[in-house]
Order: structure tokens, then sequence, then C-alpha cells
């Protein structure tokens, strides 16, 4: 055995090299006279470094190795000649609002709605104390004026109430007489002790007695103001016979009775419920992929199955602040003008969103631009919307710029976030864009 350079070599590997190293020799003299022509680099051999393995699958994935080739990064722009926009059949136009008009005002389909009373017109009246009802003057449906008396109760409280009422009052008119008597009772002393007629304790006396009076005047005074908010509260200030009298806080008409002529209700017992039929609400239940969209200001349309013909309209006043974790819908609520009073409480409803009139967004952006479906196309997995500079000759510099899409109305898309009003955007040959965008070596994408 011999060892050449740390490597062991046995007496058949010595001879082997004995007979094949002249020829090594020769041929490398043969070869020193003319140039070699360059080719692929050897692959690497797996070696061991300090007892792990690094093979030439490691060594790719390192940045900057020689040899190993680099993705090329992503382009953001790529300019086409007049001829080449020709070829792709690429076009372009300014970014525009959703018309409300047109087929893609319709941007979530038909949702389900209900009309509803609006509470902010809406009246509930309950028994304000425990009592028996003697009178019920309205029936469901009737119309009634802002004060008119739609039931009366007997009361125990009521009456309880009237009498502390007029206890109170009787109470102030005795303590005014006194306060008045202690009053006239200082002036006169105080002149008295002018003329030396009386003595400085007489006339210390009626100082006290004086403000003693003004002071259970005062308390007296309380007493009764108490006594007739008390009064109030129940409806009893009117008359001493314990009777509540029950009165409309507004116009409209009686949405439901539940008051029995005879019945004993406790206090806060519902008894009649009057709305104002001109303003009522419209809500929706509007699912997941409407957040969005459903926005405050946005215009709705709807219809009813009394009248199929009709189409009426609303606008979004409120929208829910969370989805509802069972159905996953979220809520959201319209007024609606009914000047006619065709439109009743409860009625079902199909409703469609319209896009349009959306409020702008921060940095000039619009929440209703509405595009091809093919304008917008994913770079990377990123959605990506070309915008076009012209050069007045035919051909156009291109530019992505990542977007937020809503939703999806047939072949066409909203964007929600990233286009401004009045950009230049491809809006056909969005595809041959991207083909050549994704040729280019250029700085980061617009982001």
């Amino acid at each position: 055995m011999m060892r050449i350079s740390g490597v062991w070599l046995g007496c058949r590997s010595l001879a082997l090299l004995a007979t094949i190293g002249p020829i090594i020799t020769a041929c490398s003299r043969q070869e020193g006279n003319r140039p070699v022509p360059p080719g692929p680099p050897a692959p690497m051999e797996s070696t061991q470094v300090r007892g792990t393995r690094a093979d030439s699958a490691d060594m790719r994935d390192m940045p900057g190795m020689p040899g190993v080739a680099q993705a090329p990064p992503l382009a953001t722009a790529v300019a086409l000649s007049a001829a080449q926009v020709l070829h792709g059949n690429v076009r372009w136009a300014p970014a525009e609002a959703d018309d409300p008009t047109g087929p893609a005002s319709a941007s979530l389909g038909l949702l389900p709605g209900q009309l509803t009373p609006n509470e902010d017109r809406t009246a509930r009246l309950g028994a304000p104390g425990r009592g028996r009802v003697l009178v019920v003057r309205v029936s469901p449906g009737d119309r009634v004026s802002r004060g008119q008396i739609l039931v009366t109760l007997q009361s125990a409280e009521a009456a309880t109430a009237q009498s502390d009422l007029s206890k109170a009052a009787a109470a102030v008119a005795s303590k005014r007489a006194q306060a008045t008597y202690a009053k006239a009772a200082h002036q006169r002393a105080e002149r008295l002790l002018t003329l030396k007629a009386i003595p400085q304790q007489d006339y210390e006396r009626a100082i006290a007695d004086d403000q003693l009076a003004q002071t259970e005047l005062g308390q007296a005074d309380a007493e009764l103001e108490r006594a007739r908010l008390t009064a109030t509260a129940l409806g009893a200030t009117e008359s001493a016979n314990g009777e509540l009298a029950l009165r409309a806080p507004l116009a409209g008409i009686v949405l439901e009775r539940s008051a029995a002529p005879g019945a004993v209700v406790e206090a806060g017992a519902p008894l009649v419920v009057v709305t104002d039929l001109a303003n009522l609400w419209l809500t929706i239940e509007a699912p997941e992929a409407a957040i969005g969209v459903l926005r405050i200001g946005s215009s709705l349309r709807f219809t009813v199955p009394a009248y199929p013909a009709d189409t009426f309209g609303a606008r979004l006043t409120a929208v829910g602040a969370g989805l509802d974790p069972v159905r996953r819908t979220l809520s959201a609520r319209a007024v609606v003008a009914n000047g006619l009073r065709k439109l009743r409480p409860a009625m079902l409803a199909t409703v469609e969103v319209l896009t349009s009139n959306h409020p702008p967004s921060q940095g000039g952006t619009t929440g209703a631009v509405v595009l091809p479906a093919d304008a917008v196309q994913l770079v990377r997995g990123i959605p990506t919307v070309f915008l076009a500079a012209p050069d007045g000759k035919g051909g156009a510099q291109f530019t992505g710029r990542r977007v937020d899409t809503g939703a999806r109305m047939g072949n066409r898309v909203m964007v929600l976030r990233g286009i401004r009003l009045g950009e230049r955007v491809v809006i056909q040959g969005a595809f041959a864009v991207k083909a050549a965008l994704e040729k280019g070596a250029m700085p980061k994408m617009e982001m």
C-alpha cells in the first residue's frame, strides 16, 4: 500500500496508474496547444462538511453562487408599439363610476328584505302603573292625531299620586301665607326698633321667624314639584278619581292594540302601538361578500309581492358592525319614503344593492369603479390592473398596479381600491400586456 496526498492506493491501482500515466501526459501536451471551448460547469460532488451533507441542490438555493441562474425581478411597466397594441387588441379607457342605470348596478344579485316600522317614528304605549283598563278608544288601522286619548285606566297608584299632589299644593299655600306674615312682622319690627319702641331681642326674633318661614316655603315648593312630576309620569294630573288617560304622542296609524276593556294590567304592560307610515325601515340580510359594497348612503331598489310591477327606492342609513355568527350574514337598514302609504310594515321585499354613488375613500380612490373581468389579471397571485400612458403614436407605456376587488357581476368586477376616477385603464387585451410585462425586468411593482 502507498499513500499519495492523503489517499491510500493498492498495488493494482498503482499498476493501472503506471499504464495510463504516459497517455494522459501525451494528451495534455496535445490539448495544451489549442483553446478548449467553454462548457457547462461540472456538477459538484457531494462532500462532508463538519458531519453534515451539502449537495448541489442546496448550493443552487444560495443567492450569488456562480453558475446558478437567478429568477428575474417582476417588471412594473412595459412599452408597446402601435403594431404590438394592434396585434394584442389592447384598448384602454378612463375609469368611471358605475352607472346606476347600467347592467352593473345589481352588484350583489337579489337579497331578501322586510319592511318594518320606523322606530324613530313609532310610539309603543304601555301602562304607566298597575290598574284596570276602563275604555279602549281605538282599533288597529285607525288613524289618530297627536294628543288624542287612546286608552283610559283606573289606577290606585294614580289616585295616590293625585292625592299627594293636592296635599303638596295645599302645603305650599299654607307656607306661603306664613312666609308673608313673617316678612311683614320683620319689617314692622325694624321700624319699631328705629323708634326704640321694642327691645333688640324682639327684633332678632322677627328676623329668625322670617328666615324660617322662607325656608319652609322652599321645602314645600320642592315637594309640590316632586308630586307634580310623579303625577305627570303616571298621567294623573287631569282628574282626582284615579283615572289615567293615555294620549297619542304623534300622529299616525294604530299598528297594534293589546289592551282590552276590564283587563288588569301591570306597570309597563304593552297597550297600543302607533306609527307614522310616511317613513318605513327596510331591513336586509346580506351575505359575507357584501361587506365591501354595503355602505351608508348606498342606493337600493326593491319590489314587493303586493305591487310586482312597481319598483321602489331607498338609501342605506345603517350597516351592522359584525356578521351574524350562525347565518354569516350582515344586517343593514334603509329608510323608505312612503308618502302614498302603499307600503305596509311586515311586507317582504326583494332587494338589489346598487354599486353606484359610493363616497370616495382616502387617497382619491373610488369604491364604485366597475371594469371588465378580463381587465384584472393575477400577476404572481396579486390582482393587477394596467394603466396606459399613450405615446401619441398609437403605442403606450403600461404600468401594473395592485387593486382590491369586490363583487363580480357576470363578466364584470368591481374595484374597491387602487384606481382613481379618470385614470386610463386597460379594458381589453390586459392578458397581452401581462405577457409582455412578465418578460421585462423593471423596478418593484407599484402597490
